[in-house]
Parts: structure tokens; sequence; C-alpha cells
């Protein structure tokens, strides 16, 4: 065996072509070392990541992670602990919970602005009046005092009223009491008896109801007003003990009259209304025209002088 070429010639004839057997040992043409023009890396030095010869890599490059560089100025220390004094550092103190003080509701009172020599003082202010007066919601016993007054009065009028009209009880009956007012005097004695018999039973009656009261308290007051002019004018002079003397009507008079200015209370027909139970100007005035129908129906009907 032979380095040496064999020729071809003699075997293909002239005018054949070489064949790459006939040297095993031939070497492939060697690559460049420059980085810049090679177009393949074999090893790894050869690859480079860099962007100076990016371009030139076969592949496409990856970029690499790179931490961003530290900011200048700032040494890197460890944290140090500042030692401060025991005496300025507060000692924890455990402190009672806090409780809050029950909530009164006072009245709220105003100050006076200003100098207090020239401002009056503070003045307490009562409470709005309800729909009924207010002070009447604190009435006591008053209504249970009024009615045993209506009951008492209105019963003594209604027992002498029908005393006079039926002649019960042991009464003069209508044609007695015509009687009696004929020989005192009175003009009419036949209609003035009927009047003053039916005055005193249906007044008596509707004061016992309190209903329409004024009204009823009013025909009292006049029928008393008239009982009391007749009996004082039977005796000389004025006489007021019983039972000659005015004891009697004039106690009856003046209850009716106080029935009137006080108003009948809340236990009674009229007791939603509001006169019954703060009566003002018109049961004064009713009042008084009580008293003046009495009055004048003994200065028209008589005109006897009762104190003579």
């Amino acid at each position: 065996m032979t380095d040496k070429s064999k020729d071809h010639t003699e075997s293909t004839g002239a005018g054949s072509a070489p064949s790459p057997f006939d040297q095993p040992t031939e070497r492939f043409a060697a690559q460049s070392v420059d980085r810049g023009s090679r177009p393949l890396a074999h090893t790894d030095d050869d690859l480079d990541f860099d962007d100076r010869g990016a371009s030139s890599l076969p592949t496409e490059q990856i970029p690499a992670f790179r931490p961003a560089p530290a900011p200048t100025g700032i040494e890197d220390q460890p944290t140090t602990v500042i030692q401060r004094d025991d005496a300025t550092v507060p000692t924890p103190t455990l402190s009672p919970p806090i409780v809050s003080p029950p909530i009164v509701s006072e009245p709220i009172v105003s100050e006076p602005i200003g100098d207090a020599s020239t401002v009056a003082a503070p003045v307490a202010v009562p409470p709005m009046p309800g729909s009924d007066g207010g002070a009447d919601n604190r009435r006591g016993t008053l209504d249970l005092g009024l009615l045993v007054l209506r009951l008492v009065v209105g019963g003594t009028l209604l027992a002498h009223g029908l005393q006079k009209l039926t002649g019960w009880w042991n009464g003069p009956g209508l044609g007695g009491y015509r009687d009696i007012l004929v020989d005192s005097g009175f003009d009419h004695a036949r209609v003035l008896a009927v009047a003053g018999a039916v005055g005193e039973v249906a007044g008596g009656a509707l004061l016992i109801l309190g209903l329409l009261t004024p009204i009823a308290a009013a025909t009292v007051v006049a029928v008393m007003i008239n009982a009391w002019c007749l009996k004082q004018s039977m005796v000389p002079g004025l006489e007021y003990f019983a039972p000659e003397g005015i004891e009697y009507e004039t106690v009856l008079g003046a209850a009716a009259a106080a029935i009137i200015l006080t108003g009948p209370g809340r236990i009674s027909l009229d007791g939603r209304r509001k006169w019954a139970t703060r009566p003002y100007v018109g049961s004064t005035v009713i009042l008084i025209l009580g008293a003046a129908v009495g009055v004048g129906v003994w200065i028209f009907l008589n005109g006897a002088n009762p104190v003579i």
C-alpha cells in the first residue's frame, strides 16, 4: 500500500474525473478564525452574546438579564439601633376603662347675653298647653267636687219643684203655689206659678246631668232671687237665719252661681266642652243675665221693697 495516488486513466480511460476516495485523509478547508466574518460557531468561545457580534450569528440572540447597578452615594451598611435614655422613655401604665356618665335630660336654660346687670335672670318656661288647656290635665279631685255640688243643688231644686208642680212630699201643688204668689202681691200669678215650678224641676234635673249647665244654673239663680225677695218681704227688716230668714235661698242661689263660674267639670254631659272646665267671659255673661231676669221679674210683677 502506498500513498501515491492511483492513476485513474488506467482503468477508466482518458478524461475521467478524480474520485474523493483517492485521498481518504484529505481535510476540508479550515474556516477563518475571524469571528466577525465567520458564519457558524464551533465552540462555546465562538458564541458572542455581545451587541458587537449579534448580527453575525446565524440564529436569534436571547438577551441576558443584567441587574441594575446600585445607586451611588448610599453605603451598604446594616441598620443600627439608637439607644435612648431610660429616664426619657415613659413607662406604660394600665388606665381604667373610660365609662361615659349616664345622660340626664335637664331643662335647657339660656345664659344672659351681655352685661349681667342689664339682663334679667333665666325664667323657667312652663310646659306648652295641650289640646284641653294644659293645666286641666292635673285637676285632682276638682271634677269630683263639682259633681257632688251639682247633685246636691240639683237634687234639692228638683224635689222642691216637684212639690210645687205635682204636690208630692206634702207639697202645695200648682194651685197652692199660685195662691201663695197671689197673696204675696205678684201679678199674673198663674203664669208665674207654672214658670217657677217648671224652672225648678228643669233646672235641678239639668244640674244633676251636667247638661246645658250654665243655662240651668242661671234659671236657678233667677228663681232663688224671687224666693229670697218673697221670704224677706214677709218679715220686717233683714232676717237671715231659717226658718223665717233667707238662709236656705241664699245658699242655693250662691251655689248655682258658683257652678256657672266654675263649670260642671268633666264628670258631666258637658264635660267635653271647653267652658265645662275653663269657663271665661261667656259664663260671667250668663250669670249676669240670670240675675237680671230674677230682679226684673220681681220689680215688674211685684214691685215691693223686700228689705222694709
